[in-house]
């Protein structure tokens, strides 16, 4: 009974992860904004990193919990391709700037629909670790991609977290890939990598908030020199 209780639980837990992935990539689209001050860019990153963020930091927290059976791998799956899915399309609006809403469907929707078809195969066909890890990775890899070209042709203040961030990723993610046994049974590979994350994540909210200033202080000086 309480095995099923589980069961059940898990599976609105993994309905509700992808309709607010759906939810998110609407308003992303839409291009909704939460404040004038900010661009849509700066309103869809608070929204990625705290709605979805939240709501994969609470599944792995179930996962901590319970056992490690097809279902909780199922919630670990979906919400780590959830937050890369939605980190993909914000980096690709942000490192080329696109503000045309036009153009911000059609950066989307295929971002989109890859993600939505990759959680219904994995959640409804197949379990497969395998096809799932090389989806992960190479949509990790694009998004460090665009955020290290970013970081060359840009002038932001910031830009040596961002480097920091993309090299320290880079280098994180051969722990996913390159997988090592436990060392004196205290940590490996796994245990290692999400050390890195939490870290990675401090420092990477810390350039956000920065971007968040330095978009508004730009804003504020055009639309100054335009009321001139």
């Amino acid at each position: 009974m309480v095995h099923n209780k589980m069961t059940v639980t898990l599976r609105i837990k993994e309905a509700s992860l992808l309709l607010e992935f759906l939810t998110l990539a609407t308003r992303c689209m839409s291009g909704s904004i939460e404040n004038i001050m900010e661009t849509d860019m700066v309103a869809m990153m608070r929204r990625a990193h705290g709605r979805v963020t939240m709501n994969m930091l609470v599944s792995v927290h179930e996962l901590l919990v319970l056992e490690d059976v097809d279902i909780t791998k199922r919630l670990d799956y979906s919400s780590t391709i959830s937050v890369l899915g939605f980190s993909l399309i914000v980096s690709i609006l942000r490192t080329f700037d696109v503000r045309v809403e036009a153009a911000r469907v059609m950066v989307s929707a295929p971002v989109l629909a890859l993600v939505t078809t990759h959680l219904l195969y994995i959640n409804f066909y197949k379990l497969d670790y395998g096809w799932n890890m090389i989806v992960c990775v190479a949509m990790g890899v694009a998004q460090l991609f665009l955020w290290a070209r970013w970081a060359v042709v840009s002038r932001h203040p910031s830009n040596w977290k961002l480097w920091v961030v993309v090299i320290a990723s880079g280098l994180a993610m051969l722990l996913e890939t390159y997988d090592f046994p436990s060392y004196g049974g205290y940590f490996d590979a796994h245990s290692i990598w999400h050390l890195a994350t939490v870290l990675l994540t401090i420092l990477w909210w810390s350039f956000i908030r920065d971007d968040v200033e330095f978009r508004t202080s730009s804003l504020l000086k055009k639309s100054k020199t335009k009321a001139k």
